[in-house]
């Protein structure tokens, strides 16, 4: 009896916020969510997440390090749309308020493997320097009312913006029933299992 061919493609992600790179800042605190296709639906873990506040090592590097958990599995008949983590970190700034210090976001890497990735971030800037001392005199920065507008590019041209800080990813991603739908996602697709890594000298 012949297999049924599946209608859907799984996409399994799991890995960490590892930790990120603001010389400027300290006790911060990272946001992450997941956008997608409307063909796509999460079938298990969680989408989105927010991290502990951390603060800067004491070593040369000085890095904010979180380790913070990702864990999701996507479902979908098409990769169009195919999913993007965006990322947003907070801080207090001198009045003790809490300000977005950055934003960033980079595309669920399309083949099975293991990835680390060093997303650049940024923060959108006030349009004249009016703006700049108002909005630091009264602790209101600007920042998107919905972080998903980062992934999404759609009016963001009309946006200023200064590239501040880095967030380094982990990523172990694999896929399923893909090639059995006619996409080639690479060696490890039916299995399930981890393919060779595309970086190497990653820390297990």
């Amino acid at each position: 009896m012949a297999t049924p061919t599946p209608s859907v493609f799984l996409l399994m992600v799991n890995g960490q916020v590892e930790s990120a790179q603001f010389p400027e800042y300290d006790d911060l605190y990272c946001k992450y969510c997941f956008v997608y296709g409307q063909d796509w639906a999460p079938t298990a873990g969680l989408e989105e997440g927010i991290s502990q506040i951390t603060s800067k090592s004491h070593d040369v590097r000085q890095a904010l390090v979180w380790n913070f958990p990702i864990d999701v599995t996507f479902k979908s008949t098409n990769p169009y749309g195919w999913p993007q983590i965006v990322l947003s970190v907070y801080g207090p700034d001198v009045f003790g308020n809490d300000v977005v210090r950055g934003y960033g976001a980079v595309h669920v890497p399309f083949a099975p493997g293991r990835y680390k990735k060093t997303i650049p971030m940024f923060v959108p800037e006030s349009t004249s320097k009016l703006q700049k001392f108002t909005s630091w005199f009264m602790g209101r920065r600007p920042e998107y009312t919905d972080p998903k507008v980062v992934a999404q590019g759609e009016g963001r041209e009309v946006t200023r913006v200064r590239s501040q800080g880095f967030v380094t990813l982990l990523f172990n991603v694999v896929t399923k029933d893909m090639r059995k739908l006619g996409y080639d996602a690479g060696p490890a697709d039916t299995q399930g299992t981890l393919g060779p890594s595309p970086a190497q000298g990653i820390p297990r």
